[in-house]
């Protein structure tokens, strides 16, 4: 089997750089980081704060996560209801940042990740895939953009849904959630040693899957 780790920080493009790489592939796609979005709205739900490790460990011994594929898209279900748009939101997210921050949870989830990885060619994308979950992956590439640019992204993201950002805002949960992800004890956000790194502060997203394609490419053969 084929493992394929693309990290980086929030709105650098991970999720649809390694969506639709796979699709070309014909590998799997697994979205790690709407696992944590999962918990986050679990935990929202039950009325739990986000940073809570007693109570959040006894939330996880009653909920079920699961991901199934249709039409070749990942759908992630929670207790057998289907959650994938519900945890896009930003309140969402960054209850996200702060669960995943939780060896608790950690740990949860990491068994499921790496099953995955066991029985199918994966493309995984996430925060510590290179350097946790999947730390001898074939190819690791860490897919990154300046806060700025990553901040613009997300604000025409929520006008194409009808949705008003300020771009200032937006740009604060952006820089917030990169400190969050890169100073937490446990994982932190960071590239791999032997990660490829690639840029898309100044390139589209055709362009983006290009580079990651040729760097599969390359790292595989």
């Amino acid at each position: 089997m084929i493992a394929v780790a693309i990290d980086g920080p929030a709105g650098a493009g991970k999720s649809f750089v390694a969506k639709t790489v796979a699709k070309q592939l014909g590998y799997i796609y697994v979205d790690t980081g709407a696992m944590y979005r999962t918990i986050g709205l679990a935990c929202d739900r039950a009325g739990i704060l986000a940073d809570d490790a007693e109570k959040i460990a006894e939330l996880l011994k009653g909920i079920n996560i699961s991901i199934k594929y249709f039409d070749d898209e990942q759908h992630i279900l929670l207790g057998g209801e289907d959650v994938s748009e519900l945890i896009r939101t930003e309140r969402v997210s960054m209850l996200a940042s702060r669960v995943s921050a939780l060896p608790v949870v950690r740990a949860y989830l990491l068994e499921l990740q790496r099953s995955f990885a066991k029985s199918n060619n994966v493309i995984m994308d996430g925060r510590d895939i290179g350097t946790v979950v999947l730390p001898d992956a074939d190819v690791k590439i860490f897919l990154t953009a300046s806060a700025k640019a990553r901040a613009k992204r997300r604000v025409l993201q929520l006008a194409e849904k009808g949705e008003k950002a300020d771009l200032n805002t937006v740009l604060a949960d952006i820089e917030k959630r990169d400190y969050n992800d890169s100073h937490r004890k446990i994982a932190p956000l960071r590239a791999a040693e032997d990660a490829v790194i690639i840029d898309t502060s100044d390139i589209d997203r055709d362009e983006s899957v290009n580079r990651v394609i040729n760097t599969i490419k390359k790292g595989i053969i």
